[in-house]
């Protein structure tokens, strides 16, 4: 293995840096007015958002200089780590729009399912580089593969938090294809995998309700499908060019958490098409960046790691992006680097720089 290190991708830090400032930007456009008149401090969100990316970029900063291999050591405890303290947040988490699923004190709070993720990410990448051939047996390769995102996603549904859980399964399923599991075995378990989120949509009305609303919204437009007419109305007028910086509409009390799981509305409300496109382009270009990590990374652990963290923002985007554009059903699930939230920013930024650490030893 190549343990020469030489200087991060650049390209990476470039696209990472510059979607960072571009949220903090619309985070503050998205979300002044609300703060205003909630907070009487139209920089509310703003300072928060602020921290979390100072937090975020010196935890980034870290991690690229760490040596990735470390994570493989501790990725048993990491995982560990994120099942307690999944366990925990059902026991003494701070109940938020129905989900049991953060911790803390006051108005700061963390996730745990933000860190499960990474914590799933490394310790599977582990299990999986040590037990390659084993994969393609069904009995002791591919499902105690399964098994180790599956009692997180099994924690996180608890809460319960779809959206988390389905990035995090998500992505443990691309990695461990890649990683060498066969396509029958999966075919076979992807029936049983659809029935079973089929009877997780069927067991909360408000699931239900969703899938109905991303039919037709215009079934219960001041109810379940409030949210994406009020995106698609944000979405509409920004046309090409938008309507300028800070000249939203919907942001007024109209499109619910602007600033966060629909801050791409408001992106494409004020910048338009082109703003919107540049936004995309630039996520195109990190998933480049990351996919050509993974792919020159000198051992297999750093293959996976890296996809899986690429893979983790892949997913998130396709998703949140989706469901702003009236593709997807409404999911609680943020858009990296843009979206306002504290666990989502640092821990991806982390991820960005374990991937970061990655690339100085590609081949």
């Amino acid at each position: 293995m190549n343990k020469v290190r030489s200087a991060p991708d650049f390209v990476m830090i470039f696209a990472t840096l510059f979607l960072l400032g571009i949220g903090i930007v619309m985070v503050y456009s998205a979300s002044a007015v609300y703060a205003q008149n909630t907070f009487q401090d139209p920089y509310y969100f703003t300072k928060r958002q602020l921290i979390f990316a100072l937090l975020g970029i010196t935890s980034m900063y870290i991690t690229m200089n760490i040596d990735y291999w470390v994570w493989k050591k501790w990725a048993k405890t990491g995982f560990l780590i994120s099942i307690a303290l999944l366990v925990l947040v059902l026991l003494i988490g701070r109940e938020v729009n129905g989900s049991r699923s953060w911790l803390g004190f006051g108005s700061f709070g963390i996730q745990p399912g933000e860190f499960a993720k990474l914590g799933v990410a490394a310790f599977l990448s582990k299990w999986l580089s040590d037990n390659q051939k084993q994969i393609v047996l069904f009995r002791t390769g591919l499902l105690p593969a399964l098994a180790i995102p599956l009692s997180c996603f099994a924690l996180i549904m608890l809460q319960p938090d779809l959206g988390t859980g389905t990035v995090l399964m998500g992505t443990a399923i691309l990695v461990i294809f890649v990683a060498g599991a066969r396509i029958s075995h999966y075919l076979a378990l992807g029936m049983l995998g659809v029935a079973g989120f089929v009877g997780l949509i069927l067991s909360a009305p408000y699931r239900m309700a969703r899938i109905t609303a991303f039919i037709d919204p215009w079934q219960d437009p001041l109810g379940a499908g409030y949210q994406i007419i009020q995106s698609l109305y944000a979405i509409g007028p920004g046309g090409l060019l938008g309507l300028g910086l800070g000249q939203s509409r919907q942001k007024f009390s109209y499109l619910p958490e602007p600033y966060n799981d629909f801050i791409f509305s408001i992106i494409a409300e004020e910048l338009g098409f082109v703003g919107g496109t540049i936004v995309l382009l630039l996520f195109l270009l990190l998933l480049w960046r990351g996919m050509r990590t993974a792919i020159t990374a000198p051992d297999l652990f750093g293959n996976l790691l890296a996809l899986s963290i690429i893979g983790m923002i892949a997913i998130q985007v396709v998703i949140n992006v989706g469901v702003v554009t009236g593709m997807f059903p409404v999911t609680g699930i943020t858009l990296p680097f843009l979206s306002y939230g504290g666990s989502s920013l640092t821990l991806i930024l982390t991820g960005v720089g374990v991937l970061l650490n990655i690339s100085r030893f590609s081949r």
